[in-house]
């Protein structure tokens, strides 16, 4: 992002069609001429005749009888360049009381942004029938998410589609870029977005969709596609949404909506205790496990049968405070990780007795551990994000099993870029080096463990203005969201982000990932 003056961003032609301010109607108005007789036309270039009085008194006074135009001094034109955008860094920079942020837009090949009525803390991304490894454009997009709203009963649950989105249109681009086979990337037009939603009754704390093997394809509408709600009531709502997505790709298909908007299974567990962590594996289409963590610190287990949705009644209990995330081994089907306000991450085996977890990070951060992110290519690295700030990546090899002693583990890498809480992290689904992350402080970036500082470019400007060194693994920096709350890239669309916050959706892809 770079910032310039704000005045930068109007335009001299307002939008009433007034090319300048009006006056306001107790102005004084220049005044006509008017004549209520018929006479002569005046010729506006009639030369005046002096009188003999007049050249007289000129002559007496020393003037030669003409009005000189006063001379102005010529206006010397600067040789300096106008004053360049500058790349705004969190942190360093402030924005003056005139500038505003303003994207570089030949950073990116698709940005796009979506605005909401409510508030959405989570939001999950919706696997389609268009094919992995997308790169043609336009793109078509589908995401699921839960609202915020400022009384329970106005809370939903939103399925959204959106197409016709574009490339990012740039000033002087090369009509023969890569990826440019046809006139349709050429064009720019506004995206188009249609959603369904189910009401839903208490904010929605965090959403997930149920996982689909990689390269599979949606499943047909008769079968259902499950969707699971964390609400702020303490209930975990289990919803089918796959008649919604048909009725927005075939025109005039109908749905029972009282069997839609009815829970397909509601999870009782945690009584009224609410929570933030979820997490679905998958073992086949009738073989469903969903994970579910509370305030109090409880993770309870919900598996499917053939005949529906049997909830564990033991709940897995090794953390001292709020559950904040958990994830699944992308590897053993019996394995998963929770991360706490407890500063610790633990693994746990379902297998084992006593519901306690098999090994853990304590500390992991010096604060409340928010998320973590298990590498689905690299089964042993996991990514967690503090509470002040920073992002750590372990690797799972090196943890301390349960009741053994020995030196605490050390993470592998460790980054306090973010001002703020982070919010999400997650692998890229697939470059096993490549995460994104997000912060309170309402930044997203891009990282890449792979890029190490050459010996050459050590004591190069690395350092910028404000004395913050900036990771050679920082990929990319992109911001204009307020207080960004969740992020997943999109398996589908190589390198494609998403990201919510306070004030709506981002959808964009980098120039270098």
């Amino acid at each position: 992002m770079s910032k310039r003056p704000a005045e930068a961003s109007s335009s001299s032609q307002r939008l009433d069609g007034q090319p300048f301010s009006k006056a306001p109607a107790s102005a004084n108005k220049r005044k006509l001429g008017t004549n209520d007789e018929m006479g002569e036309f005046e010729d506006a270039w009639e030369d005046e005749v002096e009188s003999d009085e007049e050249v007289l008194d000129a002559a007496a006074n020393d003037e030669d009888g003409m009005d000189i135009d006063e001379v102005m001094p010529a206006i010397e034109e600067s040789d300096e360049p106008p004053q360049a955008s500058r790349a705004y860094i969190p942190g360093v920079h402030a924005l003056g009381k005139d500038e505003v942020l303003e994207a570089d837009e030949s950073a990116y090949i698709m940005r796009h942004t979506m605005n909401v009525n409510w508030p959405c803390l989570s939001f999950d991304v919706l696997r389609d029938n268009l094919g992995d490894e997308r790169r043609r454009f336009p793109a078509s997009i589908s995401i699921v998410s839960g609202t915020q709203a400022d009384e329970m009963k106005k809370n939903e649950v939103l399925v959204y589609k959106m197409t016709s989105l574009h490339k990012t249109q740039k000033d002087g681009e090369d009509s023969d870029s890569e990826g440019e086979d046809d006139d349709e990337n050429d064009l720019d037009e506004d995206p188009i977005i249609e959603f369904r939603s189910i009401p839903h009754f208490g904010g929605v704390n965090r959403i997930r969709a149920q996982p689909l093997p990689p390269s599979s394809p949606l499943p047909p509408v008769t079968q259902p596609y499950f969707v699971a709600s964390w609400a702020e009531t303490g209930k975990v709502h289990i919803w089918d949404v796959r008649p919604l997505i048909e009725s927005m790709d075939v025109p005039g298909y109908a749905y029972d909506k009282s069997r839609v908007q009815t829970p397909a299974f509601t999870i009782d567990s945690h009584g009224r205790a609410e929570g933030f962590a979820m997490d679905w594996a998958a073992s086949g289409p009738s073989s469903l496990r969903l994970l579910t963590g509370d305030i109090h610190s409880k993770i309870y287990l919900t598996t499917s049968t053939p005949s529906g949705f049997k909830p564990l009644s033991q709940p897995f209990a090794s953390h001292t405070s709020s559950i904040e995330d958990i994830q699944w081994s992308p590897s053993e089907p019996t394995v998963f990780a929770s991360c706490s306000a407890d500063r610790t991450v633990q693994v746990w085996d379902v297998r084992s007795k006593g519901r306690k977890s098999v090994a853990g990070i304590d500390p992991a951060h010096e604060s409340d551990v928010n998320v973590i992110s298990w590498n689905r290519l690299t089964s042993y690295l996991l990514l967690s994000g503090g509470d002040e700030g920073g992002i750590k990546v372990w690797d799972l090899r090196n943890v301390k099993k349960a009741g053994t002693s020995g030196p605490e583990p050390t993470p592998v890498a460790s980054f306090t870029w973010h001002s703020g809480p982070i919010t999400s992290v997650e692998w890229h689904p697939s470059e096993d080096s490549i995460f994104a992350a997000s912060g309170a402080d309402g930044q997203v970036t891009l990282w890449d463990l792979a890029v190490e500082q050459d010996a050459d470019e050590a004591g190069m400007e690395d350092t910028p203005e404000g004395g913050k060194d900036i990771p050679s693994q920082l990929l990319f920096q992109h911001l204009g969201q307020k207080d960004v709350k969740e992020l997943h890239w999109h398996p589908q669309i190589p390198g494609t982000v998403i990201s919510t916050a306070y004030d709506g959706f981002n959808i964009f892809k980098t120039f270098n990932v």
